[in-house]
């Protein structure tokens, strides 16, 4: 499957599961409805989308709130990367550019950012 150039909206835990299996790859956005830093991440996210080879999606958990416990949420923006359907790596560290994001990509899945 080819890789979104765009974030992909997720709506449940279950569209978040098959998000997660489907691609290698994944970066999920988990974020709240109102947090000014989460939509300030939309727009940087798109960019990295387009810059990498990685899936990105983007959830607000309060919509399926099982995955606030089953993730361990406890602030937003949160950023998980999973490979295989399995996590791997998060960013709890509130806004990050396009360079921060990048940059964890580069550290935990080499292969998914031209470093040119």
């Amino acid at each position: 499957m080819s890789t979104p150039t765009k974030p992909r909206q997720l709506e449940t835990g279950d569209e978040l599961d098959e998000f997660v299996e489907t691609h290698d790859v994944a970066l999920v956005e988990f974020y709240t409805s109102g947090c000014a830093m989460c939509q300030a991440m939309e727009p940087v996210l798109g960019n990295v989308a387009r810059a990498t080879d990685v899936a990105i999606g983007m959830i607000n958990p309060r919509d399926d709130a099982d995955l606030v416990g089953r993730f361990n949420v406890q602030s937003v923006p949160l950023l998980i990367l999973f490979e295989d359907g399995t996590e791997t790596a998060r960013l709890a560290d509130g806004f990050q550019g396009g360079d921060a994001v990048t940059e964890f990509l580069s550290a935990n899945v080499p292969d998914t950012v031209d470093a040119s």
